[in-house]
């Protein structure tokens, strides 16, 4: 019903100082085309694309494309979901929006905007794999509900180091994890040999946040905040 996965979109005062970020960590830019008037550029590291743009909106947006937009958005609204914003007509791009239970943003576009570069998904960053968004949520049976209404499928429950439910598409893993755990959404990296990633990160001058989770061990996990707020997550599981 969403459409197929296009990226994480966020709000990024300083573009070129979030690509310098990003960069610093091995990811490669697309290119991009002229959808939107505001500027704006794309990162990946080959499995997740980061769209920064240089415009304020609800900030991290999960977005999708769909290019049978309108019927789609009929089904959606059929399900008892209000749309936050919808921009269809023949003189503009498709786009529409809506917010989950715990109000995170949900972006489907009619298109592609930007072009993938020369990289496959099994070339990952100086991070690792790229595991799944972390979206915090008071009731995690009840937002598991709302997101399977959409296609996602629970594929596994924990309570280390946090209760979570981990929700699975085909194109984008979510996990659900117990409000007051997270601060806000979380791009996670998973790894094996991830404490020996951080090191070598501390080692070229990287610096982490102090604002580590407590439920997690800091010799086996990290946390980054990128320029423009977002968290990303480093860990062993």
């Amino acid at each position: 019903m969403l459409g197929r996965f296009l990226g994480i979109s966020i709000h990024a005062p300083d573009i070129l100082e979030s690509l310098a970020f990003y960069e610093r960590l091995g990811f490669t830019q697309a290119q991009v085309g002229d959808t939107w008037r505001h500027p704006y550029a794309v990162v990946t590291d080959g499995r997740l694309f980061i769209g920064l743009h240089g415009y304020e909106f609800p900030s991290p947006a999960l977005t999708f494309v769909q290019p049978d937009l309108m019927p789609n958005l009929e089904r959606i609204e059929a399900l008892g979901i209000e749309l936050a914003f919808r921009k269809v007509g023949a003189e503009v791009f498709n786009e529409a929006g809506f917010t989950d239970p715990d109000r995170q943003m949900i972006a489907l576009l009619e298109a592609r905007t930007y072009s993938p570069p020369q990289r496959r998904p099994h070339e990952t960053s100086q991070l690792g794999w790229f595991e799944e968004i972390a979206l915090p949520a008071r009731d995690l049976a009840a937002s598991a509900r709302w997101w399977e209404r959409l296609g996602f499928v629970v594929a596994e429950e924990s309570d280390e180091p946090w209760p979570r439910l981990g929700l699975t598409s085909d194109s984008l893993d979510v996990g659900l994890v117990a409000t007051g755990h997270l601060r806000s959404p979380t791009l996670v990296f998973r790894e094996p040999d991830m404490p020996a990633r951080i090191r070598a990160l501390a080692a070229r001058g990287v610096e982490f946040s102090r604002q580590l989770p407590r439920t997690l061990d800091p010799g086996e996990a990290a946390l980054l905040v990128a320029p423009e707020g977002t968290p990303l997550l480093l860990s062993t599981g």
